[in-house]
């Protein structure tokens, strides 16, 4: 059975890490916004272009990570254009719509994929790229998906009437006057937005899904244009709550586990239609029935309790067991792996601080010098080879020791290290580590192999 997580403590401990409340915060906005543009979408057929669009951010994202430029600024206008691109193309030419969704999509996904190849090798970042990434997220790409997200929530609230128009009788629309060639492009402005701020945590195979989804699961009881969009908001953020929740419980990847909510919402509400179209119920008591269903999906897991609480907690030593003193930020066993590299994907915001972490002592000798870690293993391509921790000295690495030096443990100790977060350049590359004051062996061990 499922434990209980919807408890004040794990919730604390969730928003503790940094990367998650800047995942919480892009995707709660992403999923508002991809939600309202989904019906009209779905309604007009337009539905893959999502999956169109995605394809061609990781076309761009790819060109952005070899010219070593920001993600957002080379994706945006590259997506904006393609959507465009799209909307011409099946209005004024020979291809229609799914032929040319599929002609542009599969031409951006093998440019990105070459493109990655001959610069980085075909690496996690590959990975990362098409299933997401709750590291994604930088401090100024929140900033920036914050601000574009409430620029397409007040344009659609804005231009409400209108998109309703366009959706449901465009040739109508047209003839009393609406310039619906010019709403069109603001729909796939706002949806090409929307699919670049949302593809870098959900993956550009995923990102479509938070489109198509929430407008579907919603039409199945819903029937007014108002009530599905109203729907489909909640849908949505709810599902992405819960699908973040189980991610950092369960160590599930975030994208994929916001999909299964979304799976599970749908069943759920195609259920509430089926037994509706055999009973014979009043509407009213039929909506009730889809909004306590909302519920149910934020309650998953049942009511909260005392033991599940005390199974929450974590299990790592305390700071005065430790005797240390205070740390900026200790990187715990519990989503070690992303810990981790948010310090190296967002060094300038963690230099100079003072970091603290469990894990194995290790060394390596190279060009005469030997070089000292922290680390635990964590999954790779063959198993448990991957090691994730940081590079530990008392003095600058590749400098002349300087007065007395500290002693290093034995290789594969257990120790607890602490230290200020720094750089050092070494054939021409920067590289970080921890300047040490503490480095303390400890008797008891915890978790060598880390998932998360």
């Amino acid at each position: 059975m499922i434990d209980i997580f919807l408890t004040p403590y794990v919730l604390m401990e969730m928003f503790s890490f940094t990367f998650l409340v800047r995942a919480f915060v892009v995707g709660m906005l992403v999923s508002l916004c991809a939600s309202l543009l989904g019906l009209s979408l779905v309604m007009k057929r337009y539905s893959m272009i999502g999956d169109g669009l995605s394809h061609v951010g990781f076309g761009a994202l790819a060109i952005a990570t070899a010219m070593n430029a920001a993600p957002l600024t080379v994706a945006i206008p590259v997506v904006i254009a393609a959507a465009f691109l799209l909307l011409r193309v099946s209005e004024n030419s020979k291809i229609k719509g799914d032929a040319a969704i599929a002609l542009i999509s599969t031409s951006s996904l093998a440019i990105g994929v070459v493109i990655i190849s001959m610069t980085t090798g075909m690496n996690t970042d590959v990975c990362n790229y098409l299933f997401g990434s709750i590291l994604a997220m930088n401090k100024n790409d929140v900033y920036l998906s914050i601000a574009l997200s409430i620029t397409v929530f007040i344009l659609f609230i804005f231009f409400y009437h209108k998109i309703f128009a366009i959706t449901f009788d465009e040739s109508f629309a047209k003839a009393g006057g609406t310039k619906t060639g010019m709403y069109n492009m603001l729909i796939a402005l706002l949806t090409a937005l929307t699919i670049v701020l949302g593809m870098r945590m959900m993956g550009a195979m995923l990102i479509s899904s938070l489109i198509i989804f929430p407008a579907l699961t919603s039409m199945r009881v819903f029937k007014t244009f108002r009530s599905v969009t109203v729907c489909s908001a909640l849908v949505a953020m709810t599902c992405f709550f819960i699908g973040i929740v189980i991610s950092y419980l369960y160590a599930t990847p975030a994208g994929a586990s916001v999909v299964m909510m979304n799976i599970f919402a749908f069943l759920l509400f195609w259920a509430i239609s089926a037994v509706s179209r055999r009973n014979i119920r009043r509407e009213r008591t039929l909506k009730k029935a889809a909004l306590v269903s909302i519920v149910a999906i934020l309650l998953l897991v049942g009511c909260n309790n005392n033991s599940s609480t005390t199974s929450a907690a974590p299990a790592a030593k305390s700071v005065e067991e430790y005797s240390l003193s205070p740390a900026d930020l200790e990187i715990r066993e519990k989503m070690f792996i992303a810990q981790v590299n948010d310090v190296y994907l967002n060094s300038d915001d963690y230099m100079g601080k003072i970091i603290r972490l469990e894990g194995l002592f290790r060394y390596e000798t190279a060009d005469d010098r030997t070089y000292h870690f922290v680390v635990r293993n964590g999954p790779g391509c063959c198993g448990s080879d991957g090691l994730v921790g940081f590079e530990v000295c008392w003095t600058v690495p590749g400098q002349p020791t300087v007065g007395v030096t500290r002693p290093y443990p034995k290789f594969d100790d257990w120790v607890v290290a602490q230290g200020v977060l720094k750089e050092y350049d070494e054939y021409g590359y920067p590289f970080l580590y921890l300047a040490l004051s503490d480095l303390k062996v400890l008797d008891v061990r915890g978790e060598a192999f880390v998932l998360q």
